[in-house]
């Protein structure tokens, strides 16, 4: 089977603004990230369906992936790394790398979209995003 190229592979994401299209709720002091049902069609469907099912459905983040989630909110993947040196220090350091990291990881769950890269994927969550 043929992967196909990621179209955000060797782009700089630091000037890039993530978006939100999970739905989340707050929790405390965390955010509970809601992972949407896998929309595909075909073989796959019913593998994938299968697998959300038995998998978990509700990401607890831990302090840092909270404070990034809190972030994502129209600011640049810079403008969030500065954000977390100011609020954590040299705990989330080197930032931008373990940002890029962090935001590739929720982009590939399908928590987050790249406005420009993922639209239609976007466009599609926010019809079913709760409140």
């Amino acid at each position: 089977m043929f992967r196909t190229r990621d179209p955000l592979e060797g782009i700089d994401l630091l000037g890039l603004a993530p978006e939100r299209i999970a739905g989340w709720h707050e929790d405390g002091d965390r955010v509970v990230v809601e992972r949407p049902l896998p929309r595909v069609r075909g073989v796959r469907s019913l593998a994938l369906r299968l697998s959300f099912l038995t998998g978990v459905k509700r990401l607890r983040l831990d302090e840092l992936g909270t404070a990034v989630w809190r972030r994502l909110d129209g600011r640049t993947v810079a403008d969030v790394a500065e954000g977390l040196r100011r609020e954590f220090g040299e705990r989330c350091e080197p930032a931008e790398e373990r940002l890029r990291l962090y935001l590739t990881l929720l982009r590939r769950e399908r928590l987050i979209g790249f406005p420009g890269f993922d639209d239609a994927l976007i466009s599609e969550r926010r019809e079913t995003i709760p409140g």
